[in-house]
């Protein structure tokens, strides 16, 4: 569209709604065929664009990824009428229903796929369907993460969950859910296997609402063509590309042209795929049953093979063990090969497939056996997913020998095992002649007199199978924890099993025969032992895995040490994961970046208390072929204090400044995440070490983070715990402090939520016996969004009970506060909605959660003229004024009256007093109070004989100076009762308060130093289009004529964001904008005065507005005054009658619009002019665009703002015209 027609289409029609738009851009024009088959034809890979996949995700650093958060990849919804596929963005306020973030982002700024439901429909499916891929290699893994909900009809039935591949011949099931309890984000790996031509992957669901994230296709693309010459490990296919020998007439299409699989040479090679006979091979004997059979005629759902691995197809054939009646009980089902020659003169190799799947104790073993002799090779175990996957295994045999595969069918769950593409190399010569080779035994194992569901001892003691690996000695020879992870490796692998299915795998081995590292930590010698990563013959490229056996429940301070080396590059790394087999769950403990270091290094992994049997997992990716040496290895792994019933020394420490550790507090490994020492703007030093939560850090997934402490002792007395914390952000979370008796539910002892600045702040509980139990106390960091930052720092216990609390927001407890005489105050929260009289939300939190002071006023439970009465404990005496200020909600109708007093030495004088109010909002009440003496507050509510009538109490703070005039503040001790609401519905982003020591500007207005305050927002958390969040004045009665004047700070990137500050007044009757200035605003501090009228009670807004483009910058305030019967110099004035704007503000705002209109279309002839005279195309202006020669002037989706220049010594004026 030409510039002037667009400039037209402003001025008439608002901007369309943004969205996200799926176009496919093939910049070099490859041909179709080589279009989204994961190779990038074209040089910036346009040609893999919107193939359900982008070249490369720019947030996760991984290619061929779609992470939604720039579309939807070109995915089509393909469900039923009952469901629809939309991209969407989590939310805190969702935990419990549905994802409180997303996958690739970790927080709720970021976007994934979502199915919903509209309906209830009978077989509704949700489907969401690829665009059309090409040519997939055998090595191709898809790897994606999924969020699954029930219907909530029957939690009972596990919602399903499968991934398809659909073809021009066939669909084959590639993966389903396995069961799973927990709600989380969960990893599915599907393989492909080789795919000819064109497919499409399909994700379905039926009866569950679910949603996916960061679909990856890892290692999907055919081997490039190669100019160069292949290297002398290499074979060149007849497409130009390499390939291992080791691939070679392996029955895997590695070349993706047949070549590596029909070269001459393979025709010494004798390949059994089953799909006409069993080859000369036999079933043995008793026991389960060798089958043959394909997917095509198999019960589907059994956890079976959904096709072979010759055909990669449901109609291909393979061999599989039964494990339906009459074959359900554990055994051995044997396939015996026909008779070999010795290999005294040849090698004899099989390369076969093996399927493995849905029982970790399951396995299959491999056997040579002679005349009377049966040797083990190899053995595979566990469940190693739902494909096939490459073994191999050599024979060096000097007399005739049969090859014997035994699959052991495990107890518990049955999964299945399975068999394809046995390939037997040239050196494997049949036998000539009848012969017949008398087997061995079956599996030959120790001979104990355990049952086999025991667990047999070295000295033949049985003992029940949780007693081992429970990291107490049961056997009385210590056997029980002997193979159980903890490990030297010099005598073996120390109950580590390697459980890879790709190209690297964990092996034992010494410096003599590895290349990296040449000596273990153990001896510091070539001769000693470690577990280290080497090359396995498997086909994916996948990492290596080693698991331990289960192991029992641990202590609180359990924790494994070890020794690592890695020697690789960035993309190489070492990891430790716990895994819990029963829930499903998968949580990475430890995670090291690959580095060039080649020394041993050591580090400790805290485990913590875990009451359900676990296993860990060693991962590791490096790469063992190149021209660099890349290794990794651990060594010395010892498990520390993990006996359940262990106490460590330092469990009673509970006072600690963390500079040394974290003293008698325990990180609680069942929590979300973590929290960390940081070092910095401690407590104690200013340069010291503080515990901290950063809920903006990609390891903060999750809800919550807990410190914990070993059961205490009752105390004779009573004892304070004291401490200093930190919530500043936007979105700073709660920060929690609870105690637990014995197995009694956790009781909450002090708590505070929402912004409460960048300084330290005392907290403090007292510590009460509860019949002579013991008890545990908990720290608790509770996210309420992604963006802010919780600390703790210097906790103290000693002797005796704590002082009153200065703040008290009744969310823990009454804070010391009792209700005297016959009519009683009473602690109560409208969580439930079964509230007979109250305000429906408190003041702290805003919602029906939280907890306030109330007592019923009406005629029944407070008769008229009589008191309740609410007093504190003993505060000290104060020397100089404090303002004690606190908010109060009364009834509508009759509430009677709230009387505040100060109680010094036995006699009470009046502060305050109200007995009605304007609606049913929370409104702040402030005293000054001065003492020579201790003193308390006492509060008075007198019943007035109405009905269903109240008085609420909430948020009571003792602040360091006197009382300000209401809606003033010089945010030099506090934020003088401005707030930031909880609403989600207006961002949910708090202001902040801080000094200038911090980001923003370097210096207060008040104090003009760095120890000065003020209340500030960055911007730049909020996102385009709409977000904003506001600072909020206490309720301010009716006006009229009063002036606020105040202070501003935007000094930020000139003429880039579109941040805007705004001044509104709120009431309950609508909102109105009587300032607003947008981007930079010079350097330094800028005032302003806006004259304010008002008929009815109203607020102050002050809101930060992100606009079209994007937010940046800090923007501060300070030094608010506002003042009733005064007027205001200058311009700006705002007013309200009746909560509507005055005709004169109207007028004004009709004029402005039209001269605006006016100023635009003359802008839009002038350029369509200017346009014809340089003959040149129209271009459509970018999205945040500044038209080049107006300086003052800024192009926006929904609005012009035309701004003159200032006047001297005004700040810069802003004055926008909605369109």
């Amino acid at each position: 569209m030409p510039l002037c027609l667009f400039l037209l289409a402003l001025v008439l029609s608002a901007w369309p709604p943004s969205g996200v738009q799926s176009i496919f851009i093939n910049r070099c024009r490859s041909a179709v065929p080589r279009v989204c088959d994961f190779v990038c034809d074209c040089r910036d890979c346009s040609d893999e664009n919107q193939c359900g996949y982008h070249k490369e995700s720019s947030m996760l650093g991984t290619p061929f990824t779609c992470d939604f958060e720039e579309g939807n990849c070109g995915w089509k919804d393909v469900s039923t009428s009952a469901y629809r596929w939309v991209t969407d963005q989590a939310s805190i306020a969702a935990w419990g229903t549905g994802p409180s973030a997303d996958h690739t982002l970790g927080t709720n700024l970021g976007w994934y796929m979502a199915a919903e439901i509209r309906r209830s429909v009978f077989a509704a499916f949700a489907r969401l369907r690829s665009p059309v891929m090409r040519q997939a290699a055998a090595t191709c893994e898809i790897r994606a993460w999924y969020h699954l909900w029930g219907t909530g009809l029957n939690k009972t039935v596990q919602p399903a969950l499968w991934v398809e591949l659909m073809s021009d011949k066939e669909t084959i099931m590639l993966w389903q859910n396995p069961e799973s309890s927990i709600s989380a984000w969960q990893e599915l790996v599907a393989y492909t296997g080789r795919v000819q031509g064109e497919f499409q992957i399909t994700f379905s669901s039926q009866q569950s609402s679910w949603q996916l994230d960061d679909v990856e296709f890892r290692s999907c693309g055919l081997p490039p063509p190669l100019n160069l010459p292949c290297g002398p490990d290499k074979w060149r296919c007849n497409r130009g590309s390499c390939v291992h020998l080791e691939q070679l007439c392996d029955g895997t299409d590695d070349c993706g042209d047949l070549s590596d699989e029909s070269t001459p040479a393979c025709r010494s090679f004798t390949v059994c795929s089953f799909e006409e006979d069993w080859c000369g091979w036999s079933a043995g004997p008793n026991g389960p049953s060798w089958l043959r059979n394909s997917s095509l005629h198999l019960t589907p759902g059994a956890r079976r093979p959904s096709r072979d691995h010759s055909t990669n197809s449901r109609t291909g054939f393979f061999l599989y063990v039964s494990t339906a009646p009459p074959d359900l009980s554990s055994g051995a089902a044997r396939l015996i090969s026909p008779t070999f020659q010795a290999t005294t003169t040849n090698s004899c190799s099989l390369v076969f497939y093996s399927y493995l799947y849905g029982s970790a104790t399951s396995s299959l073993n491999i056997y040579y056996q002679t005349n009377g002799t049966m040797g083990l090779v190899h053995t595979w175990a566990a469940d190693r997913g739902d494909y096939w996957f490459r073994n191999k295994v050599d024979f060096s045999v000097t007399e005739r020998f049969q090859i014997l595969l035994e699959a052991v069918i495990g107890a518990g769950h049955k999964g299945s095992v399975a068999l394809d593409d046995l390939v037997l190399s040239p050196g494997c010569l049949q036998a000539t002649g009848n012969l017949t080779i008398t087997p061995g035994p079956a599996s030959p194992g120790p001979t104990t007199p355990c049952a086999p569901e025991e667990f047999a001892c070295d000295n033949e003691k049985c003992i029940r199978p949780e007693l081992a690996c429970d990291f107490t000695d049961t056997c009385e020879d210590g056997s029980d924890e002997t193979s159980c992870g903890a490990s030297t490796f010099e005598a073996g692998a120390g109950g580590w099993k390697d459980i890879s299915v790709g190209q690297l795998q964990w092996v034992r081995e010494n410096g003599s025969t590895a290349s990296e590292p040449r000596a273990d930590h153990t001896t510091n010698s070539s001769a000693g032992h470690y577990l280290g990563v080497g090359l396995a013959p498997g086909q994916m490229l996948s990492v290596a895995r080693a698991r331990t056996p289960p192991l029992g429940s641990s202590g609180l301070a359990c924790s494994l040490e070890m020794h690592y080396w890695l020697h690789s590059d960035p993309q190489g790394f070492l990891a430790l994961s716990i895994l819990d087999p029963g829930l499903g769950t998968h949580r990475l403990a430890w995670h090291m970046q690959g580095t060039d270091s080649t020394a041993w290094k050591h580090v400790t992994v805290p485990l913590g208390k875990r009451v359900r049997p676990f296993q860990l997992e060693l991962t590791a990716l490096v790469k063992l072929r190149g021209l660099v040496v890349q290794s990794a290895a651990v060594d010395d792994i010892v498990f520390v204090n993990c006996d359940p019933h262990f106490t460590p020394p330092d469990a009673s420490e509970l006072s600690c400044n963390f500079e040394r550790g974290l003293c008698g507090w325990y990180q609680d490994q069942s929590d979300d995440f973590e929290w960390m020492r940081g070092l910095g703007s401690d407590h104690t030093t200013g340069t010291g070490y503080f515990l901290a939560v950063d809920l903006a850090a990609q390891s903060a997934r999750g809800l919550s983070a807990r410190l914990i402490t070993y059961p205490q002792d009752c105390p004779t007395r009573e004892q304070c715990l004291s401490f200093w914390y930190r919530l500043d952000g936007p979105q700073s979370g709660t920060l929690s402090l609870k105690i637990q008796h014995d197995e009694e539910p956790e009781t909450v002892l002090w708590t505070r939520t929402g912004a409460h600045g960048s300084t330290w702040h005392l907290g403090f509980a007292t510590l009460r016996c509860q019949a002579l139990q013991g008890y545990r106390l908990v720290f608790e960091a509770l996210r309420s969004g992604y963006l802010g930052d919780i600390a703790l720092d210097d906790v103290t216990m000693r002797a005796g009970a704590c002082g009153p609390q200065e703040s008290c927001s009744f969310e823990a407890n009454a804070c010391g506060f009792s209700s005297s005489w016959q009519y009683l105050w009473a602690r109560q929260s409208n969580a439930t909605g079964t509230a007979t009289a109250g305000p429906p939300t408190d003041h702290t939190l805003g919602t029906a959660r939280g907890y306030y002071m109330i007592v019923d006023t009406s005629k029944g439970s407070l008769p008229h003229g009589q008191t309740a009465t609410l007093s504190s404990g003993q505060y000290r005496p104060l020397t100089h004024p404090r303002c004690l200020c606190f908010w109060y909600q009364l009834s509508p109708s009759d509430p009677g009256s709230l009387t505040v007093h100060v109680e010094e030495k036995g006699l009470q004088r009046s502060l305050f007093s109200v007995s009605s109010v304007h609606g049913d909002a929370w409104h702040r009440g402030q005293v000054t109070v001065q003492t020579a003496e201790a003193w308390k507050v006492v509060f008075k509510a007198v019943g007035a004989g109405g009905q269903l009538s109240y008085i609420a109490l909430d948020d009571l703070h003792l602040q360091a100076s006197s009382c300000p005039e209401p809606g003033s503040c010089d945010f030099e001790s506090d934020t003088c009762g401005w707030t930031s609401p909880s609403d989600p519905t207006v961002g949910s982003y708090a202001w902040g308060w801080r000094s200038g020591i911090s980001l923003g500007p370097e210096v207060d207005h008040t104090l003009g130093t760095t120890a000065g305050h003020y209340a500030y927002f960055d911007a730049s958390v909020l996102a385009p289009g709409g977000h904003v969040a506001w600072l909020l004045s206490e309720h301010l009665p009716a006006t009229a004529g009063a002036c606020l004047w105040f202070w501003y700070h935007m000094d930020f990137q000139e003429h880039f964001y579109s941040s805007e500050l705004r001044v509104k007044l709120s009431s309950t009757v609508g909102q109105l904008m009587v300032w607003r200035t947008h981007g930079h605003q010079g350097h330094g501090w800028w005032n302003r005065s806006i004259p304010v009228q008002s008929a009815v009670e109203f607020q102050i807004v002050f809101e930060v507005a992100s606009g079209a483009g994007p937010a940046g910058g800090t923007i501060a305030v300070d030094d608010i005054t506002y003042r009733t019967g005064v007027g205001c110099r200058g311009d700006g004035l705002g007013q309200m009658e009746d909560g509507k704007p005055t005709n004169g503000s109207v007028a004004a705002l009709v004029i402005g619009t039209l001269l605006a209109i006016v100023l635009l279309l003359l802008l839009a002839a002038s350029t369509c002019y200017w346009q014809q005279q340089r003959g040149a195309a129209g271009r459509i202006l970018e999205e945040r665009g500044i038209s080049q020669g107006f300086d003052n002037i800024t192009f926006r989706d929904d609005m012009v703002t035309i701004t003159p220049l200032p006047g001297d010594g005004e700040a810069e004026p802003d004055i926008s015209l909605p369109l």
